[in-house]
């Protein structure tokens, strides 16, 4: 059995990607083909960082934040972006069934470790249920944007990942709310 690649493979290979490449790989994880040389999930985790940074995005691929005292282990962070002036980090599940609220509850532990300008976006290919959609609405001060599959595959056709950001972002500090849609210009 071939072992799977490491973090750094799996940036060495993503960064190789152009929109194009990554538009054929959402397909083929949004079809839930089996993918080859990725471990589960992996593809989506970086398709998401890859396609912010081609926009322009400065991202930093997943990392582990290590306690100072021991050493151990504390958190591992599915990846960080920085654009427009906000700083996210972000917490990607690839799923057929709507993402429950434990990760949106983990995204909300690790940003208050963090500066209170912060923001999570967690990103669900299944779309997320309606009890994840309304822990989402409580979590102030913190703030975590929703992302679902839908959003994803229209940002990545359209280079708007960027803009999308900006406009859930936007939407979050005016109304309040978390879980805009980029496509339909709606709250979920």
């Amino acid at each position: 059995m071939k072992p799977m690649p490491t973090e750094r493979e799996y940036e060495n290979r993503i960064e190789q990607f152009d929109r194009e490449d990554l538009i054929s790989l959402w397909e083929r994880v949004h079809q839930k083909d089996r993918l080859e040389d990725w471990d589960p999930g992996k593809a989506f985790e970086y398709l998401v960082l890859r396609a912010f940074e081609l926009e322009g995005a400065t991202v930093s691929w997943p990392f582990s934040v290590r306690w100072p005292f021991s050493g151990s282990v504390i958190e591992q962070i599915d990846g960080a972006i920085f654009a427009d002036g906000l700083s996210c980090l972000v917490e990607s599940k690839d799923r057929e069934e709507p993402l429950s609220f434990e990760p949106i509850a983990k995204m909300r532990n690790q940003l208050l470790r963090r500066p209170a300008s912060a923001v999570g976006l967690v990103v669900s290919s299944g779309g997320f249920t309606a009890p994840a959609r309304l822990v989402a609405h409580f979590l102030a001060p913190q703030t975590v944007l929703l992302w679902d599959g839908e959003e994803i595959d229209y940002c990545l056709r359209r280079s708007y990942f960027r803009q999308g950001l900006r406009e859930k972002y936007q939407h979050a500090v005016e109304q309040g709310l978390p879980d805009y849609n980029v496509i339909e210009r709606t709250i979920q």
